[in-house]
């Protein structure tokens, strides 16, 4: 993993693509051209704190700007042992300023004139209470200090919420070679506070109490009978389109279901793909933000050919009003649901859903397939698998088209899927993003850990693997 220090330090000119790229993946713009680290720090914070310098009651003061100490003067910032903390400072009151911790060794550079910044970035190595302060003569004692607080106690207290993300190796039973017969599918409704990251949650809308939601597995020909149950509790009516669906609204116009009751319809799978569905109750594009969408898949007739391991992986959008960091509750945003601009961005339901929550694994020389879907509602995802190539892809889901072979990245429009299978053949850990890969830093990344023996004629170099270099 890619330190500041290191290249924030490097001697000459041959470092300045890399500078420029790194800080501006951990710092807003505003801030990159002053930010100061402490060692042992990685470029990605586990907890980002942005403060606004002022001056309340004839003092001078840090105000908070972000979660739920918003306005509070000079706020306790609570954080986890062992967590990298990033703090931004903005000028509000055109004094010279800055912001020191001197126990993690982080300090940042002079501001001055309104509306400059500045950061430091440290990890939280030891437990324990501690000072934030200006360090220029005289702001310490005029009022410009709180309190950091690090570890047990108090200070350790999350509320992490319900985990509703979905768990990757839930892709349903395969149909094998049976006949076509007749399905009764019962769905659920739900709105209930989940966990979104460590330490901030949000409201999610959901099928089934997961995001996404269960993944369907039918047969072409098949008659379902669905119905759709929306929960006492909720304040919003619910509904269901699934593009597997011919008739009106894909079922969504016949399923708008207040609270409390439920409501059913029967379709014919008359086309084998894999498809996506969603809640389709306006405002549908903030009822699938919310969390309310899933694949379905139509098998064709005799299954699909067998691997070894199958993953349900579905990427999703979420817009708040508050950015990705801050602790807390977080606040649907319309602005920015219409501005097409995303805080957090996610597979499976958290922004870690993949990478901490759930485990994919498989072993070396396995066969892998992904069914992939793009919930949206608004960004195209540009699939991929680093270090893989995709033997197959089944573009736009069709299964009855042939595959696309070796392929590196593919595109998903929003409410589209795809499926795509590989063999693992080398031991390590790939990371699934979307290749628009700023994206990754709103929290869209994913890992898939293939175990087993390194095959030297595969890859081999003399240098030592570093799991979190690259990406």
């Amino acid at each position: 993993m890619i330190e500041i220090n290191s290249v924030l330090r490097g001697p000459g000119m041959r470092h300045c693509s890399r500078v420029l790229l790194l800080v501006l993946l951990v710092l807003p713009s505003a801030l990159w051209a002053q930010a100061k680290s402490s060692s042992d720090v990685s470029y990605r914070p586990d907890v980002t704190i942005t403060l606004r310098t002022d001056i309340a009651d004839g003092k001078l003061v840090y105000v908070s700007e972000s979660g739920p100490t918003r306005g509070e003067v000079n706020p306790e910032l609570r954080v986890p042992e062992g967590a990298v903390v990033q703090i931004n400072l903005i000028n509000g009151d055109g004094a010279v300023h800055d912001i020191a911790i001197p126990e993690f060794d982080a300090a940042s550079s002079e501001i001055s004139g309104k509306g400059a910044a500045t950061g430091i970035v440290f990890r939280a190595t030891k437990s324990g209470t501690f000072e934030y302060y200006c360090t220029l003569p005289g702001h310490k004692a005029a009022g410009m200090v709180g309190k950091l607080i690090v570890g047990d106690g108090p200070a350790a207290v999350v509320e992490q919420g319900k985990d509703l993300s979905k768990d990757p190796t839930q892709v349903g039973e395969p149909v094998g070679d049976r006949e076509p017969k007749s399905i009764t599918l019962d769905l659920r409704t739900t709105e209930e506070e989940g966990r979104l990251a460590d330490g901030s949650t949000y409201k999610f809308w959901t099928f089934g109490g997961t995001v996404p939601g269960p993944m369907v597995r039918i047969r072409e020909g098949d008659t379902v009978t669905l119905n759709l149950s929306n929960e006492p509790d909720s304040a919003h009516i619910h509904s269901i389109d699934l593009h597997a669906v011919t008739g009106p609204g894909g079922g969504a116009a016949v399923t708008q279901v207040a609270p409390g009751q439920t409501r059913s319809f029967t379709f014919k799978a008359l086309q084998p793909g894999l498809y996506v569905y969603h809640c389709a109750t306006p405002m549908v594009a903030q009822h699938i933000s919310n969390g309310m969408y899933g694949l379905i898949l139509v098998e064709p007739e005799g299954g699909l050919p067998k691997v070894d391991h199958e993953f349900y992986v579905m990427q999703g959008e979420l817009y708040t009003a508050s950015p990705r960091g801050a602790r807390g509750l977080h606040e649907f945003s319309l602005d920015m649901l219409l501005g097409e601009t995303p805080q957090h961005m996610m597979f499976n339901g958290a922004t870690d859903a993949l990478t901490k929550t759930h485990k994919m694994e498989v072993n070396a020389g396995d066969s892998v397939r992904i069914f992939f879907g793009v919930g949206g509602p608004n960004l195209i995802s540009s699939f991929h698998v680093i270090g893989e190539i995709f033997d197959k892809v089944f573009d736009q889901a069709s299964l009855t088209s042939p595959p696309l072979t070796d392929v590196q990245t593919t595109l998903v429009p929003a409410g589209g899927a795809t499926m795509v299978e590989f063999v693992a053949d080398y031991p390590g850990r790939y990371i699934l993003v979307d290749h628009a890969l700023s994206r990754a830093e709103k929290g869209l990344s994913g890992v898939l850990t293939v175990k087993g023996d390194a095959d030297s004629s595969i890859f081999s170099s003399p240098e030592p693997i570093d799991p979190h270099s690259g990406h």
